[in-house]
Order: structure tokens, then sequence, then C-alpha cells
């Protein structure tokens, strides 16, 4: 999940730039959009309301939208994150910026859900409530989903990609290799076809011991890397950057839950998504781009039709057979496409709001949603006619009620905290520099 603040400024080099006078800086609708639908669809999706509906289990069994959904994201955070980075310049600005956006939330909700929500109804996995050192050390790295750990909540595998791209894109830009989004797309999804179920998932953890190891290690050595890219110093900063990138390469390439296939489409697809944003800039070759692009796309599609059967389907990618992975990937990109074609167009403002939200929407609707199955079972509701459609209903307005509600009183103050802490410490930095030298 990502944050759009403003229009990304030009980059060259690696440094940001200052705006043009002439060019605002004005919020991307488009992706405001995009993301807000996303994480909507997410809830529906998790609810069942499509199987309400007559014919909705055989359109869930050929369209996933849950799929469809983390892929639009995976795309929107390709565009726009890396973008982010290299507007600002400053690692340690980037990584304060996305602590303070992503932890506070997650942390604020998990535990709600543990206190409100009675174990048959908590929106935490058992195993999690049973084993809190290891499941919480595991969580607090957001990487658990590539460590053999349950998610907190359901929803939060797709934050354990998230980091690993973090990770990958930090460690590009510290080393200058930053702008080499095209070749790494196709290189993955290369990857993604040549090997899509050769690699064994999870060839680390192979029982409790190898687990309990690898999150202490994880947890170490990101720890590490975060003291590093945090502490302003040059050398320290690529070193960190470094130890993150290559944390995220040994558990992406040998500890992944899911299908190799799906592990290497989901990066591939982030990192297309960021030579979109390059040919657009002018940074890269559109030519070259647009092919890697098209080449990602047809990788995924074909990915689904070779890799993602039987039980592979069901426990790997959570999807009911190929064509429900490669539908909706397709169509995901089809819908960035759409949206990119619009973006010069003004925007509804509910969905620019819901973009605002979409993060909250996104985490706070697995507790709603296990709160609502609790206090209104759909057992005292009419089974069938419109009256069966009234827990969605109640599901609905309590995500959106509360998601705004989170978003002032947790998010925005969190993300205003990361730019009040960025600025104090270039402030410092920049006082140090010009005090003369003895």
């Amino acid at each position: 999940m990502t944050v759009i603040e403003q229009q990304p400024t030009e980059i060259s080099g690696g440094t940001a730039q200052k705006p043009a006078a002439n060019r605002p800086v004005v919020r991307l609708g488009w992706l405001d959009a995009l993301r807000g639908i996303a994480a909507l669809l997410v809830a529906v999706h998790h609810f069942g309301l499509v199987e309400m509906f007559p014919g909705g289990k055989g359109f869930a069994d050929h369209f996933d939208l849950g799929i469809y959904a983390v892929m639009t994201f995976f795309l929107v955070s390709g565009y726009i994150v890396p973008a982010s980075l290299e507007r600002r310049g400053d690692v340690r600005g980037f990584w304060i910026g996305r602590i303070l956006r992503i932890y506070p939330l997650l942390i604020v909700v998990v535990v709600a859900a543990l206190a409100i929500l009675p174990r048959d109804y908590s929106a935490v996995p058992t195993v999690d409530v049973d084993h809190p050192v290891r499941a919480g050390i595991a969580s607090l790295t957001l990487l658990q989903d590539l460590m053999n750990v349950p998610n907190g909540l359901g929803v939060l595998w797709t934050l354990s990609y998230e980091m690993v791209f973090y990770f990958f894109v930090t460690a590009l830009f510290v080393t200058g290799w930053h702008r080499r989004s095209s070749p790494i797309s196709v290189g993955l999804a290369a990857l993604a076809l040549l090997l899509g179920a050769a690699v064994p998932t999870q060839m680390i953890t192979v029982d409790r011991g190898s687990t309990r190891n690898l999150i202490l290690a994880a947890a170490i050595v990101m720890a590490m890397g975060l003291v590093g890219v945090l502490s302003g110093r040059t050398s320290l900063t690529r070193m960190g950057a470094l130890l993150l990138g290559g944390l995220g390469a040994v558990l992406l390439f040998g500890n992944s839950r899911a299908m190799f296939f799906e592990s290497m489409m989901i990066l591939a697809t982030m990192f297309a998504g960021t030579a979109i944003y390059r040919a657009e800039q002018g940074q890269i070759d559109r030519l070259t781009a647009w092919l890697g692009c098209a080449f990602v796309l047809v990788a995924g599609v074909c990915t689904g039709w070779m890799y993602n059967h039987g039980d592979h389907a069901l426990w790997k990618s959570w999807t009911a057979g190929w064509i429900a992975w490669s539908l909706p990937y397709f169509a995901a990109w089809l819908t960035f496409g759409v949206g990119m074609l619009l973006k010069n167009r003004r925007f509804p403002r509910v969905l620019t709001w819901l973009g605002a939200i979409s993060y909250s929407v996104y985490v706070v609707h697995i507790p709603i949603l296990m709160g609502v199955r609790w206090l209104a079972p759909a057992k005292n509701f009419p089974a069938h006619g419109a009256g069966k459609f009234i827990p969605f209903l109640i599901f609905l307005a309590a995500v959106l009620i509360v998601s705004q509600l989170t978003y002032r009183l947790v998010e925005l103050p969190g993300q205003n905290l990361g730019k009040r802490i960025t600025k104090r410490l270039a402030l410092r930095d920049a006082e140090a520099k010009a005090k003369p030298t003895a």
C-alpha cells in the first residue's frame, strides 16, 4: 500500500530537483482512484459479496477479485514508490516516511482486534495468539509471509512483498542502478516463466527450529540495515541498503509461501510499474519500456496457465484455477492502462477520498468483517431477497466510517510526524555542514 502525496518532480542522477515554478504540485487523482477502488474490492472479495448473486460462484472461479485488486496495488506501488524516494534523494527521509506511514495503523488495528474480538471471531490467527513472541517479532519486520508465520491479519501478506520491494528499491538507489527497472522486471518475469513450479516453497523454514532461527536472524539483519539507512551517513546508508536488499533476496527466492511464479510476477509487476513511470519522465527509452512491460504482462498470463493448477492454485495462490489468476492479472494491467489514459481528467471526489483512506480500508476491513459475523450473523437476516444484503451494508458502512476515523486519528498524525522528523534531521545536518572546521 502506498501513499500519494504530490506529483513527483523530475529526478536526475539519484538526487531530487525542485519542481519548476510554473508546475503546481498536485495529488495524482488517477492513482488515488485506482487505490481506492482496489481497496474496496478487496473488502468486497473477503466478504463474499459476489457469491451472494446468482452465478456469483462461477464468476469467482474464473475471476479472482483479490488477485485483480492486489495486482492493481502492486502496479501503483511500482509506479510511485521509487519516484517518491528519488524525488527526495534522501534514503533516510524515505524510510522515516515509510515506517511512520505503515506501522502506527497496523499496531493500533491489531491491538484493537485482539482486545475487542472474542477468540472464536478473532481476526488474528490462533497460532499467532498462541506464539506471541515469534509472531510479534516476525510481524514487526512485515516479512512474516516469507518466514512461515501466519499473517497477523490475513491481508498483510501483500505488505511482505511491498517491504521486499522497498529493500530492492533502496539498494538499487544507493548503487546507482535504480533506472534499470525494465530489465529487472523482464528478468524476474523470465524466471517466473522458466522456473515457475520448479523452485520449492519455504526452503529455509523446514521445521519449528529453522523457523525460529530465520525470524531471529532476519530481525537482526533488518534492524542493522535500518540503523544504517537511518544514520544519515553515506557509507552506513549504503551498507544498510545492501543488507536490506540481500535480506529481501534471500527471503523472496528461498522462503516464499507462494509458488515461485507468483512471487516473481509480483516483483516483476512492481518493477514494470516503475519502468512505466521512467518512460513517462523520459528517463529511459520508451520503446524498451513498453516492450518490457508487454513481456511482463504476457508472462503473468502465461505463468498462470502453466503453473496455477490443482492444489497449487488452491493452497499457494488462493485461487480456483489458472483462469482465476490469469484473467484478473490481465484486467489489472488493463485497468492501470485506462487510468493512465484518464490521468489528466478530474476524478470524482468520492474516489480520491476513497484513495486517501485506502490503506485504512485495507487494514481494518478484516477485523470489522469478523465483528459483523459476531454481532450481526447472517442467520439473523433473510436468506433470500434484498434482506440478505443487510450484513454487507452494515459491513461496508462500518469499514468506511472506521477507515475515515483511523485515517484522521492515526494515519495523518503518523505522516505528519514523519515529515517533522525528516525536516528536523535535514536542518540539523545543514547546520552541522555550515559550522566552520577548526
